[in-house]
């Protein structure tokens, strides 16, 4: 591929973009056949696989999860330091050009405030946003990205995209792996195509194949008065009085009261860092309100294990995606929704396959239910674990960002499929950027901004269709 190109690369879950990505950057290498041949040019000049790698950064969703699944705690600093060397954890001290060099970078990235702070601390834009600008301080010929802009915010996207813009004025390259337009950075102008591991084609990308990533997944069903939805008087399943949430000694929700009733929908809407995914975290069990707040569940008097609760819930979040690298195949890790675990201790039950199997089948994955999480494309993963948090039936379904990662056509499937559980008593709570991700009219949006939650049960059309991910105008 010559210099100064800027491609998307297309294709269904589990057509090979990331095994694409990764075997260009030199972190894969092609299987032993006698017909194999890579090569890496330099200006015209071949060069070797070492050097080469010093020419390409590469940055996906795996990378960002490694931190927090080895607990790489690093400094932010220490962080853009590691991409000077291309090393996972700083090796020696920077030299005082080197730290320049990262504060340079910091600084053009908008995070000269984070340095010093811990990544696992920040929120999930911002660690994006370093990520990124580690993948940049060495000045890539190429830069490779793979998804890059899931879960990000309007605010975020457009700071990536500055980013980005100064690479072209360099001219560098990227190749981005996107499922949706708003994905693609402004300046991309060629494809190249993907089909069951196969490059199928390369080209001019045209004003079709780029509306032909949303065409697929469906309008957006919208923010709507739907109090129909459920009976006023229905029985509460989550009460929050007077709630203060703390995460890591920072406060991220501040005396929020709201209360979740049976069949009532609602979408948790707000920019990156807002608290949405600490807020599910709280609703499932994984964090706890600060001393003199109350938080309810039906059915779950004070004194009952929080694995009670969670054995009703289904939930789905990156963090959760993150932590399944287990080596255990796809049936064991849709089963083991139902045991609210991390992997198994006991052994299943042959009731508890059956009903795995069933639900696999139901997302297509049943081609892949002996594959551990490993070796699945992050949109497969994504949908197994979708299956995993529904495969018991809970009566409330915890969704983070769920669509994160899917192609068109399984978003349209999933979101048909979250409509069915809907109608037959499920209860979804749904935190996302996207409009177009809701499976479903809801009763009301949670707007979480300032550290607090406001309530809105309405949402006028026009700004409906306005709606900017990070930025809503409800009332």
């Amino acid at each position: 591929m010559p210099a100064g190109r800027r491609y998307a690369l297309l294709g269904e879950n589990g057509a090979g973009k990331t095994q694409f990505l990764k075997l260009i950057a030199t972190d894969l290498w092609p299987t032993p056949t006698g017909r194999e041949s890579l090569r890496y040019l330099r200006a015209g000049r071949p060069i070797e696989v070492r050097e080469a790698k010093a020419c390409i950064a590469y940055l996906g969703a795996e990378r960002q999860d490694r931190y927090a699944r080895y607990g790489w705690d690093l400094r932010v600093r220490e962080l853009l330091a590691t991409g000077l060397h291309g090393t996972d954890l700083p090796l020696t001290a920077p030299a005082a050009r080197d730290a320049r060099r990262v504060e340079r970078c910091a600084r053009r990235a908008g995070i000269g405030s984070l340095l010093e702070r811990r990544f696992l601390s920040l929120s999930y834009g911002q660690k994006r946003i370093a990520l990124l600008a580690r993948a940049l301080i060495g000045e890539p010929d190429w830069l490779l990205l793979d998804e890059f802009y899931n879960g990000l915010d309007a605010g975020f996207r457009e700071r990536a995209n500055r980013l980005l813009a100064q690479t072209r004025v360099r001219g560098q390259s990227w190749i981005v792996a996107a499922h949706r337009t708003a994905d693609l950075p402004p300046g991309t102008t060629e494809g190249l195509w993907l089909r069951s591991g196969r490059l199928v084609g390369s080209g001019p990308l045209g004003r079709r194949d780029v509306r032909e990533l949303d065409r697929v997944a469906g309008a957006p069903v919208g923010l709507v008065a739907t109090r129909a939805v459920a009976a006023a008087d229905s029985a509460p399943i989550v009460e929050l009085r007077d709630v203060d949430l703390y995460v890591e000694y920072r406060r991220v929700l501040r005396v929020a009261n709201w209360t979740l009733r049976s069949g009532e929908h609602w979408a948790v809407i707000g920019a990156n860092g807002a608290g949405k995914s600490s807020l599910l975290k709280l609703l499932y069990g994984d964090l706890a309100p600060a001393l003199g707040g109350r938080l309810e569940r039906a059915g779950c008097p004070p004194g009952t294990p929080v694995d009670a609760w969670k054995r009703t819930v289904g939930y789905v979040s990156a963090d959760l995606q993150a932590d399944h690298d287990a080596n255990v195949d796809l049936e064991t890790l849709v089963a083991s929704g139902a045991r609210a675990s991390i992997g198994i201790v006991e052994p299943l039950t042959a009731a508890e396959r059956a009903r795995a199997r069933a639900t696999l089948r139901l997302f297509g994955l049943a081609a892949v239910a002996r594959r551990p999480p490993r070796e699945l494309s992050y949109g497969q993963l994504r949908r197994a674990l979708i299956a995993r948090a529904v495969a018991h039936a809970p009566r409330l379904l915890l969704l983070d960002e769920p669509l994160t990662g899917l192609d068109p056509r399984q978003r349209a499937a999933v979101k048909r499929g979250l409509a069915r559980l809907a109608q037959a008593g499920t209860t979804l709570v749904v935190a996302l950027h996207h409009l177009e991700d809701l499976p479903l009219p809801v009763a009301g949006c949670l707007v979480l901004e300032s550290r607090r939650a406001r309530v809105a049960h309405t949402m006028r059309p026009r700004a409906a269709s306005r709606l900017k991910p990070g930025n809503p105008k409800c009332r």
